[in-house]
């Protein structure tokens, strides 16, 4: 089966049946998101959802957040991975985000890169979530889903991105990424893939023949 075939019948499933899909990070503006997905990072949504009430009643805004110092972060974060070096990078980003761009979130990927604690993916995110840029966000599970399938040969997340970019319509890359992401989540697993209940089965590199 060629790639096009591949992204072709992919693509069009998830079209078809999954009209609908969102992060599961609990968020209610785009600073809040920038906090939550800073937070994730090896680390799973459901545990970031259960620190951040506390977190965002506690520091509600970033120019909030920007007079806390690490030490005050980190118990509300501790339960989550690396805690230490994530306070550093909250407190970091937001007195950045507060002095230099007074507190909104910037939509361009290479700006909001320079806040502390944001990496590509991360950046790519919030401009795909909050501003619907046409990027797409390779963190593990999209990375490894785009490897199995057959859409990347990529050996790096930039590199799968950039594959990713270059087959997926630009108008659908926003949930695109959301497809990859919960498919990797929850049927195309790292240790146990569920390839029996696997929608797109037919389409996978991994079960038929390399594109």
């Amino acid at each position: 089966m060629r790639r096009a075939e591949r992204y072709e019948g992919i693509l069009r499933y998830f079209r078809e049946n999954v009209p609908v899909a969102e992060s599961e990070l609990v968020f209610g503006n785009p600073y809040e998101l920038l906090v939550a997905v800073i937070l994730s990072a090896q680390c799973t949504d459901r545990r970031v959802n259960l620190v951040t009430p506390a977190l965002f009643a506690a520091y509600p805004t970033a120019e909030a957040l920007a007079k806390a110092t690490p030490e005050d972060v980190y118990p509300y974060i501790k339960s989550v991975s690396y805690p230490n070096n994530k306070a550093k990078n909250l407190v970091g980003m937001a007195r950045k985000l507060q002095g230099d761009f007074g507190g909104i979130v910037p939509e361009d990927v290479d700006t909001l890169m320079t806040l502390p604690g944001v990496g590509r993916k991360t950046a790519n995110v919030i401009a795909s979530i909050v501003y619907s840029q046409p990027v797409i966000a390779v963190d593990t599970h999209v990375f490894r889903v785009a490897r199995r399938l057959g859409l990347s040969r990529g050996t790096t997340p930039r590199a799968v991105e950039l594959d990713l970019e270059m087959n997926i319509p630009a108008d659908i890359r926003p949930i695109a990424h959301h497809w990859l992401l919960l498919h990797g989540r929850y049927i195309c697993t790292s240790q146990k893939p569920r390839c029996g209940q696997c929608p797109i089965r037919a389409f996978c590199a991994a079960v038929g023949t390399e594109a």
